[in-house]
């Protein structure tokens, strides 16, 4: 358990479901998709058209910035999540606060589109003819730069590139750097973007819902899933001491009382049938937290429509948490997201702390058909009305990467 309290004082979404706290919550617990017809880039040539595109995105409203040209869209995801979040805070950057100040972000293909567009020009034109403001956007910590140069944090910077574990563990990182009093508050998150690169990397790989056959559909534990629904979203929360946050009075949406990490490849990219990783992380955030499997309330989890993944997750969730298992309320958002990848763990804390906030689990969108090995206390049908103290969300990645995090109502 930490010495320190660490809570969560600030949130900034930018989700193909809504921008902005209000909006990702109203339209998570209304049930409404964010999966659509992609139009960011060309899928004449693909079986698979749609994804969890953000089209509502207005970067220099949010930013209040005309000249934005030389940002690709991670970045300008991500600093949009950041402006909110700083703004949801009330946390002004100036000189007296910030060197005291950081940024941990979780990315592991925010600069994908960059890296591309600026080799394409190279090899085609010559080296000497590409274009050098795209050339900066290329280093693989570019986005969270951008955040300190965009709102003049002088503290700590950070990229955690681990996946689809990545937003979590950027959480996890700011509040070791919280305890160790390397910063007093930190803007920590994630994010990804929709582009053709990545989108056809998943796509080569057969990871997309549609690939074989089918209408794409993420359909988390139902026994007609076949892959994820790619998505786009950052997600941006400030991170603080309590002792601090209470003598500013903020308002505490949350604490942050264990997380557990582990990495437990069994193929290259394959979930280990057993979920051992799965396991141990679960099970170390719960002694990291100092509590027992029965005190948590709801579990988020990592479920992104995965054949594999989903019934491994259930399995590894009956293991940890025993008999207790069958009375969790567990619920999948990437049924209304899409899998966001690195943002995917942060996205669904900024989910837990609506549930948390107003007494609501959002339920699993598409569950239809009942599949034998997945037979948890699932939330279908409707949202369900339940007062929740502790949440568990759980992000699992094929790599091998698992990470688990419990946050609590905050009580003071």
């Amino acid at each position: 358990m930490r010495k320190k309290r660490i809570v969560i004082t600030g949130i900034g979404i930018v989700s193909p479901i809504g921008i902005g706290k209000d909006e990702f919550w109203k339209n998570l617990f209304a049930g409404k998709s964010g999966i659509k017809p992609i139009t960011l880039f060309d899928t004449s040539n693909f079986k698979v058209k749609v994804g969890g595109e953000i089209t509502d995105f207005a970067p220099k409203e949010i930013l209040n910035e005309k000249n934005i040209m030389d940002l690709d869209r991670a970045t300008l995801l991500l600093l949009s999540a950041s402006k909110i979040a700083l703004d949801d805070a009330g946390l002004k950057i100036n000189e007296d606060n910030t060197c005291r100040c950081g940024v941990s972000v979780g990315t592991t293909f925010g600069n994908l589109n960059s890296i591309s567009k600026f080799n394409k020009e190279s090899f085609s034109e010559g080296p000497r003819y590409a274009n050098p403001s795209v050339f900066p956007s290329t280093v693989g910590n570019s986005c969270a730069s951008r955040i300190s140069i965009k709102f003049k944090i002088k503290g700590f910077n950070a990229t955690i590139s681990t996946g689809m574990c990545a937003g979590l563990d950027a959480l996890e990182y700011a509040g070791d750097c919280l305890e160790l009093e390397r910063a007093e508050k930190v803007l920590a998150g994630s994010v990804e973007d929709l582009n053709r690169r990545t989108f056809l990397g998943l796509y080569k790989l057969g990871y997309l819902s549609g690939v074989n056959g089918g209408a794409p559909l993420s359909c988390p534990f139902d026994k007609r899933r076949d892959g994820l629904v790619f998505a786009e979203g950052a997600t941006i929360f400030i991170l603080q001491g309590m002792d601090i946050a209470k003598d500013e009075k903020k308002h505490i949406y949350a604490e942050i009382l264990g997380t557990g990490s582990t990495f437990d490849p069994a193929r290259f990219y394959r979930y280990n049938p057993k979920g051992t990783g799965m396991k141990s992380a679960m099970s170390l955030a719960i002694e990291n937290a100092q509590l027992s499997p029965e005190d948590v309330d709801c579990i988020f989890a990592n479920a992104n429509s995965t054949r594999g993944a989903d019934a491994i997750e259930t399995l590894a969730i009956k293991d940890v948490f025993g008999r207790h298992a069958e009375k969790i309320p567990v619920t999948a958002t990437k049924s209304i997201t899409g899998e966001t990848l690195s943002n995917s763990g942060a996205l669904a804390i900024a989910a837990g702390l609506g549930t948390l906030e107003k007494g609501i689990v959002p339920e699993i969108l598409n569950f239809i058909e009942k599949d034998k090995n997945c037979d948890l206390d699932y939330v279908i049908g409707k949202p369900r009305k339940k007062n929740i103290l502790k949440i568990m969300v759980n992000s699992f990645a094929p790599n091998g990467a698992n990470t688990s995090m419990i946050i609590g109502k905050y009580n003071g």
